[in-house]
């Protein structure tokens, strides 16, 4: 398998690097805890100028007809310094829904100006049961002629207190966790009976629980017949959180790696002692770890089902397991300073925690892995 980056990716990546430096630097991260959006629109905006919100989709939308393995390319760089606009929230999870179950005429409604960084989107699936099971929904909708109108209750949705639309899970028929009878609907933000609470998370973002009291929706795609949509989704979603994790990783160790020459104790650089440089090989052998699987989970995106979710699972596992390794330690060689909210590492570490969680965390994603006909069969 060739992992070498085509000259397209590289030109991608070296943008990715510039925009960082130039446009989205950690201080930036660290000011934008204290707004109440949590990103800038006007930063959304050229993100959707250099064309990365089109890269995975088809010309026919507006988009670029990339791949999913371009899109992580990017977010390997936003992870770098914690860029925080809804790239994930808007392409890879509310965009690989509407793709998946849209009509064209909705896809070119729903994703076009979202391409163009006009507008971004939320994908509202979990609920206060779900755990990590996209089909475990009590919300539900009824069909009134031509109507649908939805009445239920969505738990910490990303991008959900500032998105123009939501894509909405909810059960048609069918019992509590049955995949069959769950279908996807796209909701407006003006939408009559929505109400949106806005949550702070950990990592100083924001997200929303999000009650629907009979709200008018619009069917996407086939009654009934989302929930392979939505497993998709979060597949990409948890692809997504490994490349970001990645760059997080690879940040914290560079971070440590430079303290480590620069601080002295004792007349001494503590990086001369050889108990430290042992930890700091171990950050380098858990990132490298971390990255390899990453870069295998973007190229299965595509593949079957069962195929995809195998190495994606690996992937995520492998992150909880390295990035919180990684950060730990960064955290602590830094010493009593890196534990204060002065210091940039405890944005990176508080960062790896949501990422660690998010779309399944180690337990979720070690029990999928070892129940999977390809692990039984080592």
């Amino acid at each position: 398998m060739d992992f070498e980056l085509s000259d397209d990716q590289k030109m991608l990546v070296g943008q990715a690097q510039t925009f960082v430096r130039k446009e989205s630097p950690i201080t930036r991260a660290r000011a934008l805890r204290d707004d109440e959006r949590g990103w800038d629109p006007a930063v959304w905006k050229k993100m959707g100028e250099l064309g990365w919100m089109s890269l995975p989709f088809p010309e026919s939308v507006g988009g670029l007809g990339g791949t999913f393995a371009d899109v992580t390319l990017i977010l390997d760089q936003l992870g770098t310094t914690l860029v925080p606009e809804p790239l994930v929230e808007s392409v890879v999870l509310a965009g690989t829904a509407i793709l998946r179950a849209g009509s064209a005429a909705q896809q070119e409604r729903l994703l076009t100006p979202m391409i163009a960084g006009e507008t971004s989107l939320a994908l509202a699936a979990l609920e206060r049961r779900s755990r990590y099971d996209v089909c475990a929904i009590d919300t539900h909708a009824k069909h009134h002629g031509d109507t649908w109108t939805l009445t239920g209750e969505k738990y910490f949705v990303l991008n959900g207190h500032a998105a123009d639309h939501l894509v909405v899970s909810a059960r048609t028929s069918g019992k509590h966790d049955e995949r069959n009878g769950v279908s996807l609907f796209a909701v407006a933000r003006d939408a009559a009976g929505l109400h949106v609470q806005t949550v702070k998370t950990m990592d100083g973002r924001r997200a929303a629980i999000v009650r629907f009291e009979n709200t008018p929706g619009e069917l996407l795609g086939a009654e009934g017949a989302a929930a392979p949509v939505l497993e998709e989704a979060m597949d990409l979603g948890a692809a997504a959180a490994c490349a970001e994790g990645a760059g997080i990783m690879r940040t914290v160790l560079w971070m440590t790696v430079e303290y480590l020459r620069t601080r002295e104790q004792f007349g001494v650089k503590i990086g001369t002692f050889q108990a430290l440089q042992h930890r700091a090989v171990d950050m380098f052998v858990e990132t490298e770890l971390a990255k390899s699987t990453s870069i295998l989970a973007a190229i299965k995106a595509t593949a079957p089902a069962s195929e995809r979710a195998y190495e994606i699972s690996k992937a995520k596992a492998q992150l909880t397991q390295s990035g919180h390794f990684v950060v730990r330690q960064g955290t602590q060689l830094h010493g009593g300073i890196g534990v204060t909210d002065e210091h940039d590492i405890g944005l990176y570490f508080k960062r790896m925690q949501v990422l660690g969680a998010l779309f399944g965390d180690e337990d979720f994603h070690l029990h999928r892995f070892s129940s999977m006909p390809q692990f039984l069969a080592i």
